[in-house]
């Protein structure tokens, strides 16, 4: 267990950030492709810079979608839609590379696919799950729940013209004073947000500090010390894609639980179910937080592991960080008769197979209760084990 004080720092993206823009554009061609066969095999890849968007990758599907006209959707519903930003929806050029999935990894998956049962996974990998107490409702780290919290207000602002100069680019981070596991104040909170050249920082500072961070944050945890750097290099105009190539799947710490908890460095978008890069961190999650509403620990984090082609998991870990009521052996073998941890016993317990993905592609994956993994709905049962 962590002893004394420190700070530790999360940060978010949103959902105009250029990586964010390429995972929302990789779920958005998912989605498309679910809710026509919701058996796709996708594995989709996404480029933006100045003026182009680039999709490639392995799909398999009976699907027939628009592939340029997803990519241009998703583009204008972020908020580009003017060439002055550097790409927008309805000019940007669209160049798509799609290649049907490798029958090699197919083999492995294909076993009585369209029942989902005993398919096999469609990857190796590790994957991790995290849930703490920081935050009661959501069982997240704070300092990434805030994180998330200030630019889904900003985006909200800027979607209803609160102010005129918003631009979809922006980047949050929060620092948080610890004593042991227990948040105590908050220390520093960064703000970087794109905006029109005819705003000064002075008045964007003020509206950020005034109706985006200080109504969010916890009062008692702010104090004189507080620090906050609003737009700290004095101007943030060129953003985006045109400030930044965008990738799918660089940004797998903000998706997760900010750097608490370990990743096993699978990204999530741009994925379909069979890929237990995704499907298997959302039970990992589902798990580790369903132990700690039940209360057997403080904490949790869980691993699964898999081999391509395997039905069940190679190993499974917990550890609670010393805050366990029960030995973490005993949580360890309880999860194995709890929960389904095959690929299709996880895709059919967490309803995988819908068009969801790409509401997850920005403001995180987890802590957010519109998803099936974040159901708590077995904790008495865990509960009642012990």
């Amino acid at each position: 267990m962590s002893s004394g004080k420190y700070l530790f720092t999360s940060e978010s993206v949103s959902m105009g950030h250029p990586d964010k823009l390429a995972d929302q554009i990789s779920d958005g061609v998912l989605d498309a492709l679910i809710a026509e066969d919701p058996y796709s095999r996708v594995a989709c890849e996404t480029m933006v810079t100045t003026g182009i968007a680039i999709i490639a990758g392995e799909i398999t599907s009976q699907a027939e979608i628009d592939y340029p006209q997803i990519v241009r959707d998703v583009i204008r519903e972020v908020g580009y839609t003017d060439e002055e930003m550097g790409i927008a929806a309805d000019t940007c050029e669209v160049l798509t590379y799609i290649d049907a999935q490798s029958p090699d990894i197919a083999r492995g998956v294909n076993e009585d696919a369209e029942s989902d049962k005993d398919i096999g996974a469609g990857d190796q990998g590790l994957m991790f799950g995290f849930a703490c107490r920081d935050t009661p409702e959501q069982l997240m780290p704070l300092t990434i729940a805030l994180s998330h919290q200030i630019l889904d207000r900003l985006n909200q602002a800027r979607f209803s013209s609160e102010v005129n100069w918003l631009r979809p680019d922006s980047k949050s981070q929060v620092t948080v004073e610890y004593d042991g596991f227990k948040p105590v104040r908050i220390d520093t909170v960064v703000v970087s947000t794109q905006h029109s050249p005819t705003v000064e920082n002075d008045d964007i500072r003020e509206f950020v500090i005034n109706e985006i961070v200080n109504p969010l944050l916890p009062p008692d945890m702010l104090d004189g010390d507080t620090t906050y750097h609003i737009n700290p290099t004095g101007r943030f105009v060129t953003g985006g894609p045109h400030g930044d190539c965008g990738l799918t799947g660089r940004k797998i710490i903000v998706d997760t639980y900010g750097g608490w908890g370990r990743h096993g460095g699978g990204a999530f978008s741009g994925k379909d179910p069979t890929k237990v890069d995704r499907s298997a961190a959302y039970m990992a999650r589902h798990v580790a937080k369903n132990i700690v509403a039940a209360e057997l620990a403080e904490r949790c984090e869980v691993q699964l592991a898999y081999a391509i082609g395997i039905t069940d998991p190679v190993s499974i870990h917990v550890d609670t960080q010393g805050t366990g009521q029960v030995a973490d052996s005993q949580i360890c073998q309880v999860i194995r008769d709890f929960f389904p941890l095959a690929p299709g016993g996880i895709i059919n317990d967490l309803d995988l197979r819908k068009p969801i993905y790409r509401k997850t592609a920005a403001g995180g994956h987890f802590g957010r209760s519109e998803f099936s993994w974040e159901s708590t709905h077995r904790a008495e049962e865990l509960k009642a084990q012990f």
